[in-house]
């Protein structure tokens, strides 16, 4: 079984410090930086989650990927994030997907941050020529995806789209409910509570756990719990992990 990732990457830079005090010239924290942790993030964070759950994975990505750099600044103690600050999302190309080889792969992860590497028309021609096609986008959704087979999107993010969905794309949509689990077909799949340390990069690994069980299983209903699992496996550690 081989899946192919097709998305966005960029670097992504934890830098943990500490604070003591604030600026005598603005209500402002003073950051001490401590230590720095830099990794690949977004489609190659999904890439690096199906490579550790031992499935075959190839990545198609912007070829500018260190350059897209997200760097939080975060207490060290506490794990609070002071700031956040995004470079360089406007400087990735688009790809063309036409060229890409789709047929040699089971299984198509679309990985869209929306930062420009793909277009709706994009997406909806590589689920159009693709049996099995999974989307976890960040673009209002709309009659376009309505060539994939499952879309993973958080709660917030089906909320913003409800007004442009089909009865048919509705039948697709797992949503993800943060603590709560996530929902297809109107049923929810609980999880365990357990003590969040850090979200980021945990939409990248369901949907890694959703594909890698649905290939080897088929069945909706297992991935999605299993895809629950990892999801709370790496809640439970700082940063950006994989399983």
């Amino acid at each position: 079984m081989k899946i192919l990732v097709i998305g966005e990457t960029c670097k992504d830079v934890f830098c943990y410090g500490k604070s003591e005090r604030l600026a005598p010239e603005a209500p402002a924290p003073v950051f001490v930086p401590l230590s720095t942790i830099t990794n690949p993030g977004m489609a190659m964070n999904v890439q690096k989650n199906i490579l550790s759950l031992d499935c075959e994975c190839d990545i198609v990505t912007n070829d500018n990927w260190e350059e897209i750099v997200k760097t939080r600044y975060i207490h060290k103690n506490t794990n609070q994030m002071f700031l956040r600050i995004d470079e360089n999302d406007d400087t990735i190309e688009r790809c063309d997907v036409k060229d890409l080889p789709l047929k040699k792969y089971d299984m198509i992860i679309v990985s869209d941050y929306c930062k420009g590497f793909l277009t709706e028309k994009d997406i909806r021609w590589i689920g159009a020529n693709h049996d099995c096609v999974f989307l976890d986008t960040k673009k209002q959704l709309g009659p376009w995806c309505d060539t994939v087979t499952y879309i993973k999107i958080n709660n917030g993010e089906h909320q913003r789209s409800e007004d442009y969905l089909t009865d048919a794309i509705r039948s697709k949509l797992i949503v993800t409910l943060g603590e709560k689990g996530c929902r297809h077909l109107e049923k929810v799949y609980p999880v365990k509570s357990v003590e969040i340390k850090d979200v980021s990069g945990a939409g990248d690994t369901f949907i890694a756990g959703l594909a890698v069980e649905y290939l080897q299983t088929t069945d909706i209903e297992k991935a999605i719990t299993f895809a629950n699992s990892c999801a709370t496996n790496v809640v439970q550690r700082r940063g950006v992990n994989t399983l």
